[in-house]
């Protein structure tokens, strides 16, 4: 494979019990299956809206760094807010990007001793005052994304020969939502490793990446790296660990990265997580005999990191290991144990 398929979800938003609608979410179902990525077309978001929101991740991350760091992350036990570049980390290394995490906006929890401990990532967003626009749009375009998000975890029902509402009770009342700002400075001159993101896994339900034209987004296939550049009006759609787990490894997490722009350029993509809600545990799919013989077993590879049937378990574990310096400040009772 040297480029990722393509998807149109117009039929599906249209009229979800029609023949067209229907054919969508095999299609879908299968290229998730097989590949792990696709582009999607056709979500009718609004193109004002994504322009207005890369518009505000531009003015944010001109800003000084004094203006950048009112909102920096270690302000936040919910990891919510600015990450300087260089301090997220992938597979124990630094990530060359900056960005602000957004999550659904909550007040500032009461958790109890004997609470579940994912009860700590919940809690208020930090917000630049110096871009205030920056609050509505992009609340703005979350409420677009969710209807989205919604659309493909139905179309993926359909696809896998079950109910359309298979998987709305994990969402509901809310899934736990994460926005991820990014900006992506070139590479360091003699740098050949230039990681913008190291090869990951997502750890949730459902991924939508809109990006800007310069390319660096690789998916893995087979054993090679293909690049994923930017389609326009399309968001790249990739699926998390944990339908990788509810289907027994039919449906794919498939491992992606980032590579570091060239010298005199910088890449900005926004990124939209569509996960259950923290409480949520998703349940085995009972695959149709088709699609079980198919499936290779959803756990990780890895033994020493499990994907863990609780959704905010599961993050929880990667908000600790992505984010050392703000556990350190806000968790250090979790990570000393």
């Amino acid at each position: 494979m040297t480029s990722l398929p393509r998807v149109d979800i117009a039929p599906f938003l249209a009229d979800p019990h029609s023949v067209a609608a229907h054919d969508f979410a095999v299609g879908l179902t299968t290229a998730c299956h097989e590949v792990g990525f696709v582009y999607l077309v056709g979500h009718g978001v609004d193109a004002g809206l994504e322009r207005d929101v890369f518009g505000a991740a531009r003015r944010f991350f001109a800003l000084p760094e004094a203006d950048r760091m009112q909102i920096v992350n270690t302000n936040s036990p919910h990891f919510r807010g600015y990450t300087r570049l260089g301090h997220e980390h992938t597979n124990g290394v630094s990530d060359r990007r900056e960005q602000i995490d957004i999550g659904p906006e909550r007040d500032e929890p009461v958790v109890a001793a004997d609470a579940p401990r994912w009860m700590r990532l919940r809690g208020p967003n930090q917000w630049p005052a110096a871009v205030p626009e920056m609050r509505p749009v992009v609340s703005a375009w979350m409420d677009q994304m969710a209807v989205i998000g919604r659309a493909v975890l139905n179309a993926l029902a359909v696809g896998l020969g079950q109910p359309a509402e298979l998987f709305d009770p994990v969402v509901s009342p809310d899934p736990e939502v994460l926005v991820k700002i990014i900006r992506y400075p070139a590479g360091p001159a003699g740098d050949d490793a230039r990681q913008g993101v190291g090869a990951h896994h997502d750890s949730g339900l459902i991924t939508f990446i809109m990006q800007d034209e310069v390319g660096g987004l690789q998916v893995l296939s087979g054993d090679a790296f293909i690049d994923a550049p930017q389609v326009p009006g399309a968001y790249i759609l990739n699926l998390g660990e944990m339908l990788q787990l509810a289907t027994d490894g039919y449906l794919r997490a498939t491992k992606h990265r980032v590579v570091s722009p060239d010298a005199g350029r910088e890449r900005v993509s926004i990124a939209y997580f569509f996960n259950p809600s923290m409480e949520a545990t998703l349940a085995p799919v009972a695959l149709p005999p088709a699609l079980a013989a198919l499936a290779p077993g959803g756990q990780n590879a890895n033994p020493a990191d499990p994907v863990l049937s609780t959704y905010g378990d599961n993050w929880l574990k990667f908000r600790l290991r992505s984010h050392p310096d703000v556990a350190a400040i806000h968790h250090r009772d979790l990570i000393e144990h």
